[in-house]
C-alpha cells in the first residue's frame, strides 16, 4: 500500500513559504540537457538472472580502475589498502548503523576516535584535531567559518592552486553567510600572489600544499605575511601521504589545517564516502567545528575517554554553535586509524618515498614524449603536463587504449580556454614500470 502524506493542499503549501510556483521550479538549476521528462521506459517484468545480467552489461561498459594503467589524481587517489583494515572494520563491534559513542557502553569508539585524533595531529604537526569531518572539502569551508569567527572578519582569500571543487564549497558557504571570497586565478605556483593580496581586513588565506596542479608551495612566507596583518592561514592537504615526505602544515606556520584522509585505509570510492581532517592550534580549540573526544580517569583512577567540546547544533543550542555539521565518517575514521597505525611513521616515510620515486619516474619517461612538456619544478606523486592537443581528447584517446591517463584541467576549470591543453597526472605506489612505459607509448601513439 502506498502512503503518501501529504495532499495537494500541503504542497502548495510548502512551496508558497519558499516562494515557488510548482515542482519544477525546484529543478530550475539543472540544465534541460540533464533532466528526464516523463517516466522512466522499463520493461514491464524481468527475472532476477535477466536483471543481473542486463546491469552486469551495463556495468562492463565502464573501465575498471583496477584493470588498467592508472594515474588519475586531483583529490582522490589510488593506494593500496592492506586486507587487515577491511577485516577490522567490519568486526560486529565497529560495523554497526550509528557510531555508538555514548561513553557508558562504547569506550572502544571513543579510544580509536582519540587515536585518531593524535594521529592527525602528529600528522599535520598541531596541538590537536577533531573527529571528524565528512570530507577534505567541507571541512575547508568549516574552516573558513572557523577563521571569520576567530579574526571577527568577513574576507577569505582563496589561492589559485586551491581544489577548484574546495573553492566551490567555500564560495557557496560565503555567498549564502555574507561573507565576502576572493579567489586567485588559477597558477600552478602563486605562492609569492597570495602573500601580496593578504591585508588588514583578510579573515584567512586558503592555501593548498601541494597545490591542485601538483606544485609544492613554501607556505612559510605566507603565514608570515597572513600573521603580519592579523590574518590566519588555512593550509588543505589533498593528499594525506604527502605529509610522510614534506615539512607539515604546522611546522611552516599554518594556523589551521584541512585535509582529506581519503589516501588512508579509505580506498578509492569516486564519490565517497571520504574522510575530513581537521586540525589547529590549542588556543583556537573552542571554535572547532565538529566534536572532540578526550581523555580523562573515573573515579577509581583508571584511564577513559570522554565525548567533549561537541559545539556542534546536535549538543547546545543553535546560535551558540560553531557548526551545523551532525555527523562524521566514522568507520572512515576507523579505517584511517587502522592503515596508518599498521604504518607507523617508518612506514608512512616509506610509502611517500616510494610515491615520490613513482612520480619521478613518470614525469622522466612522459618527458620522452616529443610536444609533452612537465610543467611542475617540484612535486611530491602529482605533477602537470601540457600537450598539443586538447586534454579532454588526449584523455578519451588513452582511455579508448586501455589507460586512465589523468585529469585534463579543463573538466576542474572550464572557463579557462588558456589551460586546455592541460593534464593533471599522479602516481603512486600501485603503478609499475610496465604501467608507465604503456602510458608512454599510448600517449606517443596518439601524438604523432
Amino acid at each position: 500500500m502506498r502512503y503518501l502524506p501529504h495532499t495537494d493542499e500541503d504542497r502548495k503549501a510548502m512551496l508558497a513559504a519558499i516562494g515557488v510556483n510548482s515542482i519544477d521550479d525546484l529543478f530550475v538549476d539543472v540544465p534541460p540537457q540533464a533532466r528526464l521528462l516523463g517516466t522512466v521506459e522499463l520493461p514491464k517484468r524481468k527475472t532476477e538472472q535477466e536483471v543481473e545480467r542486463l546491469l552486469s552489461k551495463m556495468a562492463a561498459k565502464n573501465v575498471p580502475a583496477s584493470d588498467v594503467p592508472f594515474f588519475v589524481g586531483a583529490g582522490a587517489y589510488k593506494h593500496h589498502v592492506p586486507a587487515t583494515v577491511d577485516h577490522l572494520i567490519q568486526r560486529s563491534e565497529f560495523l554497526t548503523s550509528y557510531t555508538p559513542y555514548q561513553p557508558e557502553i562504547s569506550q572502544g569508539t571513543l579510544q580509536y576516535l582519540f587515536e585518531f585524533q593524535t594521529q592527525v595531529s602528529l600528522i599535520t604537526g598541531m596541538d590537536v584535531a577533531n573527529a571528524s569531518m565528512y570530507d577534505g572539502s567541507t571541512g575547508c569551508g568549516e574552516a573558513v567559518l572557523m577563521a571569520e569567527r576567530i579574526t571577527k572578519r568577513k574576507k577569505s582569500i582563496l589561492s589559485g592552486g586551491l581544489h577548484p571543487h574546495y573553492c566551490k564549497v567555500v564560495q557557496n558557504l560565503a555567498k549564502f553567510g555574507g561573507s565576502e571570497c576572493v579567489t586567485l586565478s588559477p597558477s600552478t605556483n602563486d605562492g609569492d600572489v597570495c602573500s601580496g593580496r593578504i591585508d588588514e581586513t583578510t579573515a584567512c588565506i586558503v592555501v593548498q600544499n601541494p597545490n591542485v596542479f601538483g606544485e609544492l608551495i613554501d607556505l612559510g612566507p605566507i603565514a608570515e605575511a597572513a600573521h603580519r596583518n592579523g590574518a590566519l592561514l588555512i593550509a588543505v592537504v589533498t593528499e594525506i601521504i604527502s605529509l610522510g615526505a614534506i615539512k607539515s602544515p604546522g611546522d611552516s606556520g599554518a594556523d589551521i589545517v584541512v585535509a582529506e584522509g581519503q589516501s588512508l585505509g579509505v580506498g578509492l570510492n569516486f564519490g565517497g564516502p571520504y574522510l575530513g581532517l581537521f586540525a589547529t592550534r590549542e588556543k583556537y580549540l573552542r571554535q572547532m567545528p565538529g566534536r572532540i573526544c578526550g581523555q580523562t580517569a573515573d573515579a577509581d583512577g583508571r584511564r577513559g575517554f570522554v565525548l567533549t567540546l561537541s559545539s556542534r547544533e546536535q549538543h547546545i543550542r543553535r546560535e551558540k554553535a560553531t557548526s551545523n555539521i551532525c555527523t562524521n565518517s566514522g568507520l572512515c575514521c576507523l579505517a584511517f586509524t587502522i592503515h596508518l597505525s599498521l604504518l607507523g611513521e617508518r612506514g608512512l616515510t616509506s610509502l611517500a618515498a616510494i610515491n615520490h620515486h613513482n612520480a619521478c619516474a613518470l614525469a622522466d619517461v612522459l618527458s620522452e614524449v616529443d610536444g609533452v612538456e612537465v610543467l611542475n619544478e617540484r612535486f611530491f606523486n602529482e605533477f602537470t603536463i601540457r600537450t598539443p592537443q586538447p586534454s579532454v581528447d588526449v584523455i578519451e584517446k588513452l582511455a579508448s587504449k586501455g589507460v586512465l591517463g589523468g585529469v585534463p584541467v579543463s573538466r576542474l576549470l572550464p572557463d579557462h580556454p588558456d589551460l586546455s591543453n592541460l593534464i593533471i597526472v599522479a602516481a603512486t605506489e600501485v603503478n609499475s614500470d610496465d604501467d608507465r612505459e604503456t602510458y608512454r607509448d599510448r600517449l606517443s601513439e596518439i601524438l604523432t
